[in-house]
């Protein structure tokens, strides 16, 4: 499994995703605190279950074009 490309990914993606949820709470009119609660609670919500998928697909070797995880292979064309 490509752990460490994708440790890196969700290294990336965790923060960003913190960051909007945390935003959009605290736009809405929440209080500081518990926008950044709610953003860390969810963000690793969010992070998980993305990682347990993408693991699942890639132990059960279902191709994403998306994640490119997988060697893709064409049909030969005759």
């Amino acid at each position: 499994m490509p752990i460490r490309k994708w440790l890196l990914q969700y290294c990336i993606a965790l923060p960003i995703t913190f960051s909007l949820l945390a935003g959009v709470q605290y736009l809405k009119g929440q209080t500081v605190s518990y926008s950044i609660e709610f953003g860390v609670i969810w963000s690793f919500i969010t992070i998980a279950i993305f990682a347990i998928r993408r693991a699942y697909n890639f132990r059960k070797n279902i191709a994403c074009d998306i994640c490119n995880d997988l060697p893709t292979t064409r049909p030969q064309q005759k």
